[in-house]
């Protein structure tokens, strides 16, 4: 058997059975596809890729479907993720622009990417550790109130409300404003605390008191929502791929929920040389994701955190692979804007 009209046989069965939910047959390889051979040998083909493992015969239907091997060698086989079309990349660019904060942008992200592939789509928050201060703000609401905003690098914006032990003017609050960010600009948020603290001692003596005071309540701005957590959208698309779940979707879904798995699984997955990590079926270690697969890419300054999809293992790959990494792609400039 020819090595590379194999591969040509297993490409044209995962894109039907993807397209079509249907056992592929001989004959109708023959006839959607291009192959250059009579349908007696494509049965000679599809028994050796059977025999191999990389197809199976589902009950006692004359077709084949693929096997996770299968979608494997596929996926292995996709020598670079297609880009978008131009269409596909405004559609991205105009509707995550319009993003607010960082919540936002994260909702969007998700519902954009569940829209571009009918799938789970699911984001992880940036993570903490690698976040930097990118600017401080101090807002005089009244003599004794202010507005303490902290901006991250990661896109998140905190703030809160202040209240000073005594009276401050514009100037002040000019002054130590520069003071905190002379300190803090571009340095890593988990070091926020003694940097701070530095920063409050070289505050002028008379001013000492409400900069303890800020200084303070940026630190907890710093420190709020650092739980790991991520965001995701389209559960109902797994509603309409049940058929795709012989067992039951109920443990997919409960891995959606609970979102320890499904963090465990993203944090561990490594993208290849194209950018992306494809685990599918059995190779997702956790059980309630045996019959799903996943498709992620890291994002952002370091790509630490995973953005993603999760589907049945009958999953359009190339399209999915491409829309996950262009997405990404996107959130890390708007994080980096």
């Amino acid at each position: 058997m020819s090595e590379p009209r194999r591969l040509e046989v297993l490409r044209a069965i995962v894109e039907d059975y993807v397209h079509s939910r249907e056992p592929v047959g001989s004959k109708a390889l023959v006839e959607r596809h291009q192959l250059g051979v009579s349908s007696a040998t494509i049965r000679n083909d599809m028994a050796a890729l059977e025999e191999e493992g990389l197809i199976a015969a589902p009950h006692t239907s004359a077709g084949r479907i693929p096997t996770d091997k299968g979608y494997r060698m596929f996926v292995d086989r996709i020598s670079a993720v297609k880009p978008l079309s131009s269409a596909e990349r405004r559609a991205i660019h105009t509707f995550l622009d319009q993003a607010d904060d960082l919540d936002d942008v994260l909702d969007r992200t998700v519902r954009l990417l569940s829209q571009l592939t009918n799938q789970v789509a699911v984001v992880q928050y940036p993570q903490l550790g690698s976040a930097a201060v990118r600017h401080i703000e101090l807002v005089l609401l009244a003599p004794r109130q202010v507005l303490a905003v902290l901006i991250a690098t990661t896109g998140k914006v905190e703030q809160r409300v202040v209240t000073l032990p005594a009276d401050a003017g514009e100037e002040t609050l000019l002054r130590l404003r520069g003071i905190f960010l002379s300190a803090t600009k571009g340095k890593l948020l988990v070091t926020l605390p003694q940097r701070l603290t530095a920063a409050v001692a070289a505050c002028p003596p008379a001013e000492r008191a409400a900069a303890a005071v800020l200084g303070n309540s940026l630190e907890q701005l710093a420190g709020i929502n650092r739980e790991d957590r991520m965001v995701l959208a389209g559960t109902a698309n797994l509603a309409r791929s049940t058929g795709d779940f012989p067992l039951s979707i109920g443990p997919v879904l409960e891995a959606l929920e609970e979102q320890v798995v499904m963090m465990r699984l993203l944090t561990e997955m490594e993208q290849d040389a194209r950018g992306v990590s494809v685990r599918i079926g059995h190779e997702n270690r956790y059980g309630g994701l045996t019959e799903a697969s996943v498709v992620a890419t890291g994002y952002g300054p370091d790509e630490l955190a995973k953005i993603g999809v999760l589907g049945p293992t009958r999953m359009d790959y190339p399209t999915t692979m491409a829309a996950v990494r262009a997405v990404a792609r996107y959130l890390s400039r708007i994080l980096a804007g």
